[in-house]
């Protein structure tokens, strides 16, 4: 069916949960990167809201939204093109703001890094979604745009319609936000509801015809990286990266991907004891001072192969829990509003949403994509 009308809606993009420390962030960097766009926030508190707009020194429309009030958050779908969140944890406040944007027919993004909640928002929105036109795109900060739009980078370098295998290795020092502590925090205390709603999300979810793509099992591989060693991530990003796989056939008959963390001597790791305990203490809302975030980086490094070739890639920049995250989500969004983009619907990846568009918005922005 074809994407419900929204030109006319009042706003380009609304921001809700701009009163957060990484909200707060996404606010001030489409303050500088939004020209021409129409663009508003949104919370449940007024006096905060207004302290956000006075920072910015614009003059942004206020729009009231609670995630205790599936109204508000109704209302607020139908005003826009497209709503970003950054209220989390999202297992406990996204549901009722995707629910309204799949209704609605308006576009979503947001930071999650949670698998329980964006399998149960596929089984419950996904086909809802896609009949309206909405594209639900989750995990467009540091979780996943670098390991997915890196894996997807990679892949077009190497041969056509042959099995490929490509391998992440990250290194980053900083440290996460407190929501993103928050709902790691919620997704180690309940492993058995993630595994409940990946079981519920593979019996319904269609799979390419032909092709394969699955995540890497099997021995550890060298990092390749000198004098470090590899651990597996248990993070969405692999998950993320396989379902882009799965819906693009740039990515071969055979796909594999593994993803991992480069302990290296001397610059491995994420952020080391001081970073993890800050990181322990975090709380939502909570974040580090701009002069500290200054010293923090992230790079992935990606070995490719595939039809007798190999690549080695990489995806770098700056700080990866606050202003590097805050930059993907603001370019993320004003790619679905301004660019030519392929014709999606539904839960897609940015990846599959976005992919080229978004690369090249990011390099601009200064996060660095290169074939090494």
């Amino acid at each position: 069916m074809p994407r419900l009308p929204c030109m006319d809606r009042a706003y380009d993009i609304v921001l809700y949960g701009a009163t957060g420390f990484t909200g707060a962030l996404t606010a001030a960097y489409l303050a500088e990167h939004a020209g021409g766009t129409r663009w508003a926030l949104a919370g449940r508190n007024r006096a905060k809201l207004e302290a956000v707009r006075d920072g910015l020194g614009l003059d942004l429309p206020l729009l009231h939204a609670d995630a205790d009030d599936p109204g508000t958050l109704e209302d607020l779908a139908r005003q826009t093109r497209l709503v970003i969140t950054t209220v989390g944890p999202y297992i406990k406040h996204g549901e009722p703001l995707v629910a309204a944007c799949a209704r609605n027919g308006t576009d979503y993004v947001d930071l999650t890094g949670e698998p329980t909640f964006v399998d149960l928002m596929y089984v419950r929105y996904h086909r809802q979604a896609e009949a309206s036109g909405a594209r639900i795109v989750h995990a467009c900060g540091f979780d996943s745009i670098p390991h997915d739009l890196g894996a997807y980078f990679t892949v077009q370098h190497l041969p056509k319609d042959v099995p490929l295998r490509v391998e992440g290795f990250l290194q980053a020092h900083g440290t996460a936000s407190g929501g993103t502590v928050a709902s790691a925090k919620g997704v180690i205390l309940d492993p058995l509801g993630m595994r409940r709603a990946a079981r519920e999300r593979d019996r319904i979810e269609p799979r390419p015809r032909g092709r394969r793509a699955a995540v890497a099992r099997g021995p550890l591989p060298r990092t390749r990286l000198r004098g470090g060693v590899a651990i597996p991530l248990p993070t969405i990003d692999p998950q993320i990266v396989v379902r882009s796989a799965r819906a693009l056939e740039r990515y071969g008959p055979d796909f594999t991907y593994g993803h991992f963390l480069a302990v290296t001597r001397g610059g491995g790791g994420l952020g080391g004891e001081h970073g993890l305990l800050t990181t322990l203490r975090q709380k939502p809302g909570d974040g580090p001072s701009a002069e500290q975030r200054a010293k923090n980086w992230f790079r992935v490094t990606f070995h490719g192969e595939g039809g007798g070739e190999r690549v080695v890639t990489r995806v770098e920049g700056g700080d990866p829990g606050y202003d590097e995250t805050a930059k993907m989500l603001g370019e993320s969004a004003l790619c679905l509003v301004h660019d030519a983009l392929p014709d999606t619907a539904g839960q897609v990846t940015t990846a599959q949403a976005m992919g080229d568009a978004l690369i090249e918005r990011l390099v601009r922005a200064g996060i660095g994509f290169r074939v090494l």
